[in-house]
């Protein structure tokens, strides 16, 4: 008798940590089979990109190999992209694996599959303004954090060049207040800081001009407005300069262009504005929104095939108030454990359950300056707002948590020692 196979594509927080649960419990005691489906290598927690573009992180020491994870952990990885699914016959395709020559290394594959989730995340949205695509830096994967570092550390060194007549400022141009921008914005000033105090630039913070752009009328629009305006106060306590209601219509290699006519003058721009689930979404057959997400039931299941899942921001639940569920970590956080169950449910011919999204608080942190948030308590729904020490101590607890879901107490609590010790053997920043 052939097990069942249970194929997630999308190796994301919500991805890696449904895989790593089912693993347990299904693949290690041969009840099914379970398969991660990725195009990279390595997974790292994606709230923590704007510490990898800054050097503040290292990616190196914190991802994770999905193949060594895999075999620990009782499932099955397969690198490639998904391209096509062909859900008659309950097979996805997997186009090739290229190297960085651009030379085939894996061929166009097919996989079968049982039950499908579909766990691709998001990516910032760019709603087609012109230059953006050319011009920006966007942060919606390890490489492209990447990027943005190695040019970060590149335009931070021509400022040394005593031959190259250059502003007294050097200014970075970042569109979109979410979570992303505000806290980039605080880790360029920390990393500016950092980057002076080792030599690599005469440049120190106080002539990093930064400057946050946001069609909204606050920072963080999507947050209370306590949290955005206390944000708002410590960003412009760093120097940030802070464009509220201004939407930008151009971009090109040394300015930002905006509808009110102004020009802003920038050495590295990036784009943090909005987001979408990607393209393909909507190219498989399946009902999606305009911005590509899958319409999913409460259960998580498409609205056309009880078989394919949807989790995190791809998927667009409904909740009883006739909203969606928000595209935010916490919630496909939550939505694993209701897809941990409901795919246990149906293999076993069981009820399914609906999603209900909770909301825990919201956290910002900026920096080593300051964290701030809130936190909501009980089912009052009342929050409680935190900032300083205690929010940073909730902060970074929620990173725990995802390490603890993917590799359990006892590992855990040896990457914290491990950590700790790191801060002292290793520089504050990563200069390479």
């Amino acid at each position: 008798m052939n097990l069942p196979r249970i194929v997630v594509v999308g190796g994301g927080a919500g991805g890696l940590e449904l895989v790593t649960r089912l693993g347990r419990k299904l693949g290690k005691r041969g009840r099914a089979e379970i398969v991660l489906v990725d195009r990279n290598a390595t997974h790292i927690w994606k709230p923590l990109l704007h510490e990898v573009a800054t050097g503040a992180l290292d990616s190196g020491l914190d991802e994770i190999s999905y193949q060594a994870h895999s075999s620990l952990h009782g499932y099955r990885f397969q690198r490639g992209t998904l391209s096509g699914i062909d859900r008659e016959a309950r097979t996805l395709t997997l186009a090739p694996v290229l190297d960085d020559a651009g030379d085939e290394v894996l061929p166009a594959r097919e996989l079968a599959y049982d039950q499908l989730v579909l766990a691709l995340g998001s990516v910032s949205n760019d709603f087609d303004t012109p230059g953006v695509g050319e011009h920006c830096h966007f942060l919606d994967s390890p490489h492209q954090a990447e990027a943005f570092r190695q040019e970060m550390l590149n335009t931070f060194l021509r400022h040394n060049d005593p031959r190259r007549e250059r502003p007294a400022r050097m200014a970075v141009g970042i569109v979109g207040a979410g979570a992303t921008g505000v806290e980039l914005a605080a880790e360029l000033h920390e990393a500016s800081r950092m980057l002076h105090s080792y030599g690599v630039t005469s440049l120190d913070s106080d002539r990093l001009e930064v400057h946050l752009i946001e069609a909204a009328p606050r920072v963080l629009p999507a947050l209370p407005e306590r949290i955005s305006e206390a944000v708002h106060r410590e960003l412009e306590r760093l120097g940030v300069k802070i464009h509220a209601e201004t939407r930008v219509t151009q971009v090109e290699a040394a300015a930002i262009h905006t509808a009110d006519g102004a020009r802003i003058e920038i050495d590295l721009g990036v784009w943090a504005a909005g987001i979408k689930a990607p393209a393909l979404l909507s190219e498989l057959g399946l009902p999606t929104e305009k911005n590509h997400r899958l319409k999913v039931h409460e259960t998580l299941q498409s609205i056309e095939d009880s078989r394919v899942f949807a989790l995190g921001d791809c998927a667009s639940c409904p909740q009883s108030d006739g909203s969606t569920v928000p595209p935010r970590a916490q919630a496909a956080h939550q939505q694993v454990a209701t897809l941990y169950h409901n795919l246990q449910a149906q293999l076993a011919d069981k009820p399914l359950k609906s999603f209900v999204y909770r909301d825990r608080g919201s956290l910002i942190s900026l920096a080593h300056f300051d964290a701030i948030g809130s936190l909501m308590r009980g089912a009052s729904a009342r929050s409680l707002f935190i900032e300083g020490h205690l929010a940073k101590f909730f902060y970074a607890s929620l990173y725990r948590m995802h390490q603890r879901a993917i590799h359990g107490t006892l590992k855990t609590g040896l990457m914290v020692v491990v950590d700790g010790l790191n801060r002292f053997l290793k520089p504050r920043l990563k200069l390479h």
